[in-house]
């Protein structure tokens, strides 16, 4: 495995930028206090010192403790709406492909028809409509409401080139039930390429739940990345010159969306025999 990841090294950059955020804030829990994350802990605008290494904010929050605080809650956020995406494209591409006739109709025509719509202007209207504010937890299933549209396209079309090889062939001809074909043949070829789905979705829904966090339709009591940004733009903090506001959730975000674009593309790679040799 070690010597294979030193011949995919995107993978293996991927791999460490998401191990350094993991080891950022494990460490911070252990050896700072995240409770600063929330206002008037600290005295506010202050810039980086050896008490506030990221500086405070206008709200008087310890912007090292939001971070920490932050990053795992982003995280969240991406890993759930991708779970959610990814579990329901599958079942929806197993389906249609597998199946054909009637359903795999209905589920293309849906599928073709949602990558049509702008997807942040559905959100926003999916957040807007929801009553009370939304939730960390809400947000994520917000943003996997669109989420398992490109899964079931890109799932589907594995699944029919997998299902009419020779193996599957014959699994079909010895008897065995449509059902019991999906779970025993084809899912377990499809997992190297579902779990290289996953990670892109999670990269992808991290992104829109930032685009919405920085428009207001956010958590707006949880200290997440897009929400502190949010906070930035609020308080024109760069009118103001606080660099120091701004820049580390920007730089946090860059390295866990590029972490997992890289773990997703070095992971295709690992799915796909062709690119694997190549490798």
């Amino acid at each position: 495995m070690w010597r294979y990841l030193r011949r995919n090294k995107i993978l293996l950059v991927g791999l460490f930028l998401i191990g350094f955020l993991a080891v950022f804030t494990i460490a911070g829990y252990l050896f700072w206090d995240v409770q600063m994350y929330r206002p008037l802990s600290a005295p506010a605008n202050q810039s980086p010192s050896w008490d506030h290494p990221f500086g405070t904010d206008r709200q008087g929050r310890d912007l090292l403790a939001t971070i920490i605080a932050g990053t795992p809650l982003t995280l969240y956020i991406g890993v759930l709406a991708g779970a959610i995406g990814v579990t329901v494209g599958t079942v929806l591409a197993l389906v249609s492909a597998y199946y054909g006739g009637f359903w795999d109709t209905i589920i293309r025509g849906i599928v073709d028809v949602g990558l049509t719509i702008p997807a942040l202007l559905v959100l926003i209207l999916i957040a807007v409509s929801i009553q009370g504010g939304l939730s960390v937890t809400m947000m994520a299933v917000v943003v996997a409401s669109l989420s398992w549209l490109w899964p079931t396209r890109t799932i589907r079309s594995q699944v029919l080139s997998i299902k009419e090889r020779a193996y599957v062939q014959i699994a079909k001809l010895s008897g065995t039930s449509g059902l019991g074909v999906i779970i025993k043949e084809l899912l377990p070829n499809l997992l190297p390429y579902i779990l290289a789905t996953f990670v892109g979705s999670t990269a992808a829904a991290i992104l829109a739940s930032v685009g919405l966090e920085v428009l207001g339709l956010g958590p707006m009591d949880s200290p997440t990345l897009g929400m502190t940004i949010y906070w930035v733009q609020f308080n024109a903090a760069l009118l103001h010159g606080m660099w120091w506001w701004f820049l580390p959730p920007i730089i946090v975000i860059i390295m866990l969306f590029v972490g997992l674009f890289a773990t997703s593309v070095g992971l295709d790679e690992l799915a796909n025999p062709r690119t694997r040799r190549a490798v």
